[in-house]
């Protein structure tokens, strides 16, 4: 690189542009160490460093891990030691289907709601736990709460006798079918 283009690139940005083709009056005798001020260390994919921006790539070529994504146990564990956190919610999931199929359909979906609800409790305490993270921390809790609370108060309020029952949602009912009646 020649030594006129380098000693460009080290100016100092508040140094006053000289005007088109004019050179400046007077050179400071020691020039500043240029700074880096964008990122170098981000690796490509052969682990050297290289130069990034914070911009976002115009076109996307892999996914990052969500928050709290990584290994529920140490690397060197057996695969389903190190994903046990989504094994419980799904086996157990698994068991209530298993249950509900068996045609004792309460008992089955009320464990169902409630391994989703087990599901957003360890997003929330386990730190690191695997595939259970979908999405951020947050999100994958209110995700969690939402569908296991909707299926334990559904379960709850199924035919024939209710175990719980909501007076303005009979009232709702009786008037979709009263108004079709007439």
């Amino acid at each position: 690189m020649p030594a006129e283009a380098e000693d460009r690139r080290a100016a100092p940005a508040s140094a006053p542009a000289p005007a088109s083709g004019e050179m400046p009056d007077e050179m400071p005798d020691e020039m500043p160490e240029p700074t880096v001020v964008d990122p170098v260390s981000a690796p490509d994919a052969e682990g050297r460093p290289r130069r990034t921006t914070r911009r976002f790539p115009l076109f996307t070529r892999d996914t990052a891990r969500p928050e709290g994504g990584g290994r529920a146990a140490p690397g060197d564990a057996p695969a389903p030691v190190r994903q046990w956190p989504i094994l419980v919610v799904l086996g157990t999931v698994g068991v209530g289907l298993l249950i509900t199929a068996l045609d004792v359909f309460r008992y089955g979906l009320l464990l169902i709601g409630a391994a989703l609800l087990a599901g957003a409790v360890l997003r929330w305490v386990v730190p690191d736990v695997g595939m259970l993270a979908v999405r951020s921390r947050f999100t994958d809790m209110v995700t969690y709460t939402v569908l296991g609370t909707a299926i334990v108060l559904l379960a709850m309020m199924a035919q024939p006798k209710p175990w719980l029952t909501i007076p303005f949602l009979d009232d709702t009912l009786h008037y979709t079918i009263n108004s079709q009646d007439g």
